[in-house]
């Protein structure tokens, strides 16, 4: 298991030099921020993100995000030149060393909640879906407005995707994902760089928007798309465990067995109602996640890839961008890595040599 922490570049408050002290801290998980969704991204701007990383002592483990473009998720005719970049952009990253990349297939929008400062009994805030909330937070029509996640929308440009997606159902979707899927795939396979595809979050509908990467039998669908090992899931524990039915330890051992999880996201949540959730600290305690069966199931596929401490509350009187602070995502990685060194230990009978936050030697 490779501990690695989410860096927004120059930008991000939280620097380089900051998060390399971090006990256990090896990877980076990055992306190219200043390149139009759907173009090409160029080797001279994702090698001089490598260089510097590296030049820190760290390495980019994961690209997270490569955007897919609305015209893929809708089906449009245009989306064949989104598909070629798409593919360039795969082929330049692996030139650069990269051999993981991150993505998502949710219409209009990514990770989606009612607060980004919901407030804690310890003082502390966080970022929670409250359905009752967000139900009158319809883009188009609602009562309230949206939170700061929606900053890459103008009204007139989300009427014009509402009235397309208007048209595409769940199973609609699914034929556009498994045509782009088909289009990247060997791709990936041929520059060796591994997939992994994100959760739906919250792993249901939103806006009467359709979300299809929810559950078991959805990444089941998924995976046997293109059955492939470059094509796999970023299992975020988050994102799915917002639904009770998801059996997190379950299904990591399932797909891990497959060989299918590529990155993993470790983030706790406390559901508090139907649909509803708060993000929590990382420990079991503190949410409706036993983060302890998730090392343990991790340990049971021997899991050696990249890790997150995935969002984290704002504490300390810290000020930035919600849920990407510095102190409690460190915690989160020193906990997670507490963890893992436990369960490898208590399994040492199994494995006579491994390096903690390496991965089995």
């Amino acid at each position: 298991m490779e501990m690695s922490f989410r860096w927004y570049g120059d930008s991000d408050p939280i620097s380089l030099d900051y998060i390399r002290q971090i006990p256990g801290m090896k990877g980076i998980v990055s992306a190219i921020y200043d390149v139009p969704v759907g173009e090409v991204w160029s080797v001279e701007k994702i090698q001089a993100l490598v260089d510097k990383i590296t030049s820190k002592g760290l390495v980019l483990s994961v690209i997270e995000s490569v955007p897919v473009h609305e015209h893929i998720k809708l089906g449009l005719p245009t989306r064949e030149r989104y598909i070629e970049n798409y593919q360039q952009t795969i082929r330049n990253l692996a030139s650069c060393g990269i051999k993981t990349i991150c993505y998502n297939f949710m219409p209009v929008f990514d990770w989606t909640r009612s607060s980004l400062e919901h407030p804690l009994p310890d003082g502390s805030t966080c970022l929670s879906y409250e359905k009752a909330i967000v139900e009158k937070m319809d883009p188009l029509q609602g009562e309230l407005s949206l939170p700061g996640w929606d900053e890459s929308y103008r009204t007139e440009d989300l009427e014009i995707l509402f009235d397309q997606y208007r048209s595409v159902d769940e199973e609609q979707l699914w034929e556009n994902l498994t045509y782009f899927i088909k289009k990247i795939i060997p791709v990936a396979e041929e520059v060796d760089v591994k997939m992994a595809i994100h959760p739906d979050d919250p792993p249901w509908s939103i806006f009467g928007l359709p979300r299809i990467i929810t559950n078991k039998e959805n990444l089941t669908r998924f995976i046997n798309i293109v059955d492939s090992a470059h094509n796999g899931l970023c299992f975020c524990t988050g994102s799915l465990g917002a639904s009770p039915t998801n059996d997190l330890p379950e299904m990591i051992r399932y797909f891990g067995k497959k060989q299918r999880i590529h990155f993993m996201h470790a983030r706790n949540i406390k559901r508090t109602g139907d649909q509803d959730f708060q993000e929590s600290a990382h420990m079991s305690a503190y949410g409706s996640i036993d983060m302890y069966e998730i090392i343990k199931a991790l340990s049971d596929i021997d899991f050696a890839g990249p890790i997150r401490p995935d969002h984290g509350r704002m504490i300390w009187g810290e000020t930035g961008k919600p849920g990407y602070g510095l102190y409690d995502r460190a915690l989160g990685a020193v906990y997670l890595g507490g963890l893992w060194e436990a369960v490898r230990k208590k399994e040492r009978c199994k494995f006579q040599n491994f390096n903690i936050y390496g991965g089995i030697k």
